[in-house]
């Protein structure tokens, strides 16, 4: 080791230490497959409550489910609107 290496150091930056323990969480999650989200129902609450600022829409109208097509996560949200009355 030089004097230079242990002045400025050489060791791992903390980002690309987190960054690296992120890609090994993401990497276990995605090989926990047919597992739902534990973020679903929370996602679902906070939807309904943006959608009812502008929309009479109940949680039963919100459907959220997520699947793999093609090698690729899906996340998929249906929302059933209600009549709206013609003028």
């Amino acid at each position: 080791m030089s004097l230079i290496d242990l002045l400025f150091g050489r060791k791992q930056k903390t980002a690309a230490v987190a960054r690296d323990r992120l890609q090994i969480i993401i990497a276990q999650e995605r090989a926990q497959e047919g597992q739902v989200p534990d973020y679903l129902p929370t996602l679902r609450k906070e939807l309904l409550e943006v959608l009812s600022k502008y929309v009479n829409v109940s949680l039963e109208n919100i459907r959220i489910s997520q699947e793999k097509q093609d090698g690729m996560d899906v996340l998929e949200l249906n929302i059933t609107l209600p009549e709206q009355k013609k003028v």
